[in-house]
């Protein structure tokens, strides 16, 4: 069954009046289930892990069009992810039923420096029992603060501002800082906060192993079988490498999303 990701891609291109063509893309075919050339495949390795948490994609007009979208890869692990486009004149009444929707406590994941002080939370916290919904605005960094400023519907939520320690491991579109994170390595750090480890070490395999298959595809390369991403995708899901007990690191301030391709 298509993702929510996967079923508002489709309802983007219906609406073209052409085909879209990635930046540097090619028209070859591509796999309607991961967006990869059929050679290079990653369906039959698609993980899926069980999670309190549920994630809220916010995305630009053609984000679900690309080809290197990485919230495609946080729809395929977290069963509870909702994508809806962004629009500054409208907003789609689902997404409202979804924030009012009393088992959620959604949370604005963006720097802290760009809301007031009282809306910004460091911590999920849990507020009567409710899961947390991470709101992520998936887009580039130009469009995911226009789309911070001019969404008064997300106004009324804390800001969860995040601050890891490390770099950005994305390769496949660049940023020119290295605070910018990709929309899957946000939503991991988000679910490592939330106590969902298992799930967050799964969705950064995830971004490596379709990173990998990504980058042999566009240098017309075979797949290496003794990848290490997969290696470690697959210890995961076979429960062979044993997650880390005790509280979760802190991490705290970061940019929700990556720079322009």
């Amino acid at each position: 069954m298509p993702h929510a990701v996967s079923v508002l891609r489709t309802a983007r291109l219906a609406r073209s009046a052409k085909p879209f063509l990635a930046r540097g893309g090619s028209k070859r075919e591509r796999c309607a289930g991961c967006r990869l050339v059929p050679s290079h495949c990653i369906c039959a390795l698609r993980p899926s892990v069980p999670t309190r948490a549920g994630m809220c994609l916010l995305m630009a007009d053609i984000e679900p069009l690309k080809p290197t979208n990485t919230g495609w890869l946080v729809a395929d692990v977290v069963p509870d992810t909702f994508a809806f486009g962004w629009a500054r004149t409208q907003t789609d009444p689902a997404l409202l039923a979804l924030l009012d929707d009393p088992q959620w406590q959604p949370l604005v994941v963006f720097p802290g420096e760009y809301a007031a002080p009282e809306r910004v939370v460091h911590e999920v916290g849990a507020a009567a029992g409710k899961r947390p919904l991470f709101i992520l605005l998936d887009a580039t960094w130009n469009e995911a603060r226009k789309m911070f400023r001019k969404s008064p519907c997300l106004a009324r939520f804390p800001v969860l501002s995040l601050r890891p320690e490390q770099v950005s491991r994305y390769v496949l579109r660049r940023s020119r800082r290295d605070d910018h994170f990709c929309t899957s390595e946000v939503a991991a750090l988000c679910l490592e906060l939330a106590g969902e480890t298992r799930a967050s070490a799964t969705l950064e395999a995830w971004l490596d192993v379709f990173t990998h298959h990504y980058v042999q595809a566009r240098n017309q390369l075979p797949v290496l079988a003794d990848n290490e991403a997969c290696e470690r995708l697959r210890a995961l899901q076979a429960g062979a490498i044993r997650m880390h007990a005790g509280p979760v690191p802190k991490v705290s301030g970061i940019s929700s999303d990556r720079a322009t391709s």
